[in-house]
């Protein structure tokens, strides 16, 4: 049992957590970089206190000032959100080891699901189809080519410790190979301290369907529905809604998938809350991916369709708590939309747009959701991820919830700073989003028809 966590993050997961932990009665501490001392999250917590830099690599990324931090101000658990050191074996063994609660899955867990080569071996040792891809980590550019020659272009280079979009490159031929690898690297590097990558068959028009399930120290758990993710610029969501157009109609399918998920996380013995991720045809066939063994960013579209609080769930199951649900408790209503606000500019390439917020205008209302960080007067930094707000419809009826998210985008005004909004709206008043009839590749053919890119 513990009285106080440490929220090892930043911006609006970080707040949400803070609340969470509000609710069970707990303390929390903030930790924030040189650059985020006047970020809500570092002045909303019981106790804030600066572990480095403004770099990531020299604060949120930095493991002995984080546990440093967790003695010093008594923290008892640790949660981690997502990105930065949410899918850090290391990490989670090191709390381990110093009698810190991790509040996610055990250290070999997320050794073996949340590197992503490792999860697919699993995965496959166990059945489940995969996508055709290298066995492991690839050592070099000349074996990237060999294995890419092998399963047939184009492929994707991918970031092994991955997660959100990040470290994944686009290869259609051999003469790509070489900038992807390295630039793939890099990448990952910089947002997960691990440059390993592995490659897969890049599989173009199909849906990325992922499944949300929640497992407790004793061996139950459950699914809660599925979010359809298919909408992605350069591998970045942007838009996610529960339940799939793609499933609504398919109970069958539904089931089918959320019992693959929950065998995936029985066969990992897995605790707490993780996502299952496939790509799925237009056959009903799926592809296991990988397993993001963290919270989701996009987790308040599944707890508006079920009334499950994922996270409190992550904190209670972390305190030795059992599940408070089965399966059969678990009922899909309505529908829920998310939408990623970000400070970009869409009509210069998406570049970000770091600033100060001079007015802020957030939408509310019935069936209104805004998780955020934000507010008038905040310097947005540029060293960090650009999302800024999530703003979650919910309504009975999938037309209902767009009906409601293009009002809810109307309102919602950001002063200071470019964003994304009316590029959003554009999504949701497109007749391929209307009918629900998108896939993974539609959003970036959409863009460059737009001329957006």
């Amino acid at each position: 049992m513990f009285n106080k966590v440490l929220i090892a993050n930043r911006g609006e997961i970080a707040i949400r957590i803070i609340r969470a932990c509000r609710e069970l009665g707990l303390g929390t501490v903030a930790i924030c970089s040189e650059a985020d001392h006047s970020a809500l999250h570092a002045q909303i917590a019981d106790e804030t206190i600066c572990i480095g830099p403004s770099e990531s690599q020299k604060s949120y990324l930095n493991v002995p000032a984080i546990l440093s931090a967790c003695s010093i101000t008594g923290a008892g658990a640790v949660h981690p959100g997502v990105g930065f050191i949410s899918e850090n074996a290391s990490f989670a063994k090191h709390c381990e080891q110093c009698g810190i609660n991790f509040i996610g899955p055990k250290a070999d867990v997320i050794e073996m699901m949340g590197n992503k080569t490792r999860a697919k071996q699993t995965m496959k040792a166990y059945g489940l189809p995969v996508i055709p891809g290298s066995e492991g980590i690839i050592a070099d550019i000349e074996d990237a080519k060999l294995i890419a020659d092998d399963i047939g272009y184009p492929v994707l280079v991918k970031a092994s410790a991955g997660g959100g979009g990040r470290g994944i490159r686009l290869v259609n031929d051999s003469s790509e190979m070489e900038n992807a690898f390295l630039s793939a690297q890099q990448e990952a590097s910089n947002y997960f301290g691990d440059k390993n990558v592995y490659i897969e068959k890049f599989l173009p028009a199909l849906r990325h369907v992922e499944i949300q399930i929640l497992a407790d120290n004793n061996g139950n758990t459950v699914y809660l529905g599925e979010r359809d993710c298919s909408l992605q610029r350069r591998n970045q969501k942007i838009l996610e809604e529960s339940p799939s157009p793609a499933l609504q109609m398919t109970s069958d399918l539904r089931c089918r998938m959320g019992e693959a998920a929950v065998a995936a996380a029985k066969a990992c013995r897995y605790q707490n809350a993780g996502t299952v991720e496939f790509l799925l045809d237009s056959y009903g066939n799926y592809y296991f991916m990988e397993m993001n063994t963290r919270i989701q960013v996009e987790h308040p579209i599944t707890e508006m369709v079920t009334g499950v609080d994922i996270v409190k769930s992550q904190i209670k199951i972390a305190r030795g708590e059992n599940l408070e649900i089965s399966q059969s408790d678990i009922t899909i209503r309505g529908h829920a939309i998310e939408c990623r606000i970000n400070a970009e500019s869409p009509e210069n390439q998406f570049r970000p747009s770091p600033g100060t917020l001079k007015a802020l205008h957030i939408p509310g209302g019935p069936g209104v959701r805004v998780d955020s960080a934000i507010y008038t007067g905040y310097t947005i930094p540029p060293h960090y991820d650009n999302l800024i707000a999530k703003l979650i419809t919910y309504a009975p009826t999938r037309d209902e919830t767009i009906e409601k998210m293009k009002w809810a985008l109307a309102e919602f005004l950001v002063d200071g700073v470019d964003t994304n909004i009316d590029f959003l709206l554009n999504i949701i008043n497109s007749p391929v989003f209307i009918t629900g009839e998108y896939n993974n590749a539609w959003l970036n053919e959409y863009i460059t028809e737009q001329k957006g890119v």
